[in-house]
């Protein structure tokens, strides 16, 4: 069960308990919340805590219990059971632990730094016979407390498994000048093993600290800055722009599609998140687990049979105790006034089975439910939606034939299994796109180029008080943002930014100031001064060369003509004759003024 099923079972169960919908997100994260935090038994306190109140944390236990015991009808497990249930057999079946842990003599552990509780419990027990647990991480990049990694795991392991540290400092990515500005900001975590990142590396170009008037002129600055690297000779793939929150994206990404520059957000759903990728795993899931009820009611309607709500109900009304799958595959469905609608449904099913029986290849076994249930049907329109979307599932398939090509006895169910635990980080960094991210989607990646963007209190870092944060672990992040840097990093901030509707004024974010950047001489090498934008949009004009009028050819759009100049001369509308009315930055490097002949 992933997040998105989560909520689905979790708006199932309000509906009877009378919780409002706009509940529902919020009471989805709670359960998560507890069972990061090993909260089951104190969800008083812990949701005391929290700020709720007697009444609704009883609502909220009542439709915890709930949704466990929905899991246990459905024979399912959401991502906190898989190590949570694991801990509870080992502890009832102790033969079973003495099997594993006997048979593990050694036990390697990477990123330690983002262990939880539970984690860090299972490893205790899978060490206890012999003892032998090497564990690498790094405690400055510990940035996931909120869903329960524990950041003084290290110094708790060495307790339990005492042993010798290996500091490794030196820094085979970044320039002096960089490590120089981390070493600055994460020193100011005082509760934390006392490291010096240092490298062998030239001093390299200095930091460029840019404070914009708002966040349009930040974003401008932003999509300038990399049209010029681009002109230098840096490929997209170079090059990443890192945001504290998703929300931060909008006016990036306008200024990157003004300035021509194409670009992948990765803040929003992965791959395996899509609802194309979701129907197929769901019905795939059906023959792996036929008591996946979850899954059944996701493609029972899908492609479309006019199985509503109504008509679900009264199926399950049918079904009595019985598991709805069996039911439909019985005799006595045969006699239901719903044959009709699910007939084809279900003889594909049997249909199916008998396949899953014979045919051991899992391309072919996928290709067959995509035929068999109409799936490719359904994204046959001839847009780009429906293209990507054929495309990923074309991608799906490749997925299986690959993963039993590294495994040669793989099953279907080992291939599921498998992609659940995936994100689209492997995606990051294709050739030919900017990066736009997250901090928490590019850990573990380096870039030439990197803008670490939004720089403002209550922004980077968060508000502490409002979401009840840790500054340490803001900080932990900033130092992890500026180390995804290799060559050259960019800080932007803005002076005032748009809430809501409205622009309020905005104060720089204290790790500008952490980041020590008056004194060069400490770096061994120049350091960048602040950039500072000393006139607002409405008092400076951008000279760019064009006049309304002048006929234009941009690579993406082909020719067209200036109908409009901005009041700052720096956007133009053009009217492309292959595409219509586009705004473009003037002063992008990709375009070019007709010559007169």
């Amino acid at each position: 069960v992933d997040d998105e099923d989560k909520r689905k079972i979790v708006k199932t169960l309000c509906k009877p308990l009378q919780i409002d919908d706009g509940k529902v997100s919020e009471y989805s994260n709670l359960i998560e919340t507890i069972k990061n935090k090993n909260k089951e038994n104190e969800m008083d306190s812990l949701l005391g805590e929290m700020g709720y109140e007697k009444e609704e944390i009883g609502v909220i236990k009542n439709l915890f219990d709930q949704y466990e015991n929905y899991l246990r009808k459905n024979n399912s497990l959401d991502f906190n059971d898989l190590i949570s249930k694991t801990i509870l057999l080992f502890d009832e079946h102790t033969e079973i632990l003495n099997k594993y842990a006997n048979r593990l003599r050694y036990i390697l552990v990477d990123e330690f730094q983002d262990t939880s509780q539970d984690q860090y419990d299972l490893l205790e027990k899978l060490a206890s016979v012999h003892k032998n647990l090497f564990v690498v991480g790094d405690e400055d990049q510990s940035i996931y407390q909120w869903s329960g990694a524990k950041v003084f795991i290290v110094s708790e392991c060495l307790k339990d498994f005492p042993g010798k540290v290996f500091k490794l400092e030196r820094n085979y990515r970044s320039t002096k000048n960089i490590l120089y500005l981390a070493n600055n900001v994460i020193s100011n975590n005082k509760k934390r093993v006392n490291k010096n990142l240092y490298t062998n590396k030239e001093n390299g170009d200095g930091p460029v600290v840019y404070s914009a008037y708002d966040e349009t002129d930040e974003a401008r600055f932003i999509a300038r800055e990399i049209s010029n690297l681009l002109f230098q000779g840096y490929s997209c793939a170079d090059i990443a722009v890192i945001i504290r929150i998703a929300s931060l994206s909008r006016p990036i990404e306008e200024a990157l599609r003004m300035y021509n520059i194409p670009y992948k957000l990765y803040a929003g759903r992965s791959f395996f998140e899509t609802s194309e990728i979701k129907n197929l795993i769901s019905y795939l899931n059906i023959f792996v687990n036929p008591k996946d009820e979850i899954s059944l009611l996701r493609v029972i309607n899908f492609p479309r049979r006019k199985v509503g709500e109504k008509t679900i109900e009264e199926l399950k009304i049918e079904a009595g105790n019985r598991n709805l799958l069996n039911y439909l595959l019985s005799e006595d469905f045969k006699s239901s006034k719903h044959i009709g609608k699910l007939y084809d449904f279900v003889e594909g099913i049997k249909e199916t089975k008998k396949k899953f029986e014979k045919e051991k290849d899992l391309s072919k076994l996928v290709l067959f439910v995509l035929k068999r249930f109409g799936i490719l049907e359904e994204y046959s329109a001839k847009n780009e939606e429906s293209k990507n979307r054929e495309l990923n599932i074309s991608s799906f398939v490749s997925g299986a034939k690959k993963f039993q090509e590294d495994n040669e006895n793989a099953t279907l169910s080992d291939y599921l299994s498998n992609i659940m635990l995936q994100t689209d980080k492997d995606d990051i960094q294709e050739s030919g796109f900017v990066s736009v991210a997250t901090i928490h989607a590019v850990k573990g990646l380096e870039f030439r180029v990197v803008f670490v963007a939004g720089l403002e209190k209550e922004i980077f870092p968060l508000d502490i008080k409002k979401y009840k944060g840790d500054l340490d672990e803001e900080r932990r992040l900033m130092y992890v943002a500026i180390t995804r840097a290799k060559e050259k990093i960019y800080f932007t901030h803005a002076e005032r930014r748009m809430i809501f509707g409205k622009y309020e004024d905005r104060e720089p974010s204290c790790f500008l100031s952490e980041l020590n950047i008056v004194d060069p001489s400490r770096a061994g090498g120049s350091v960048g001064k602040r950039k500072e934008n000393n006139a607002k949009k409405d008092e400076e004009f951008f000279e760019s060369g064009y006049n309304v009028g002048d006929r234009v050819f941009l690579p993406r759009f082909g020719d067209g003509t200036i109908v409009e100049i901005s009041d700052d001369g720096l956007v133009g509308k053009i009217d492309f004759e292959q595409v219509g009315i586009k705004e473009i930055m003037l002063d992008s490097t990709s375009l070019e003024k007709w010559k007169d002949e």
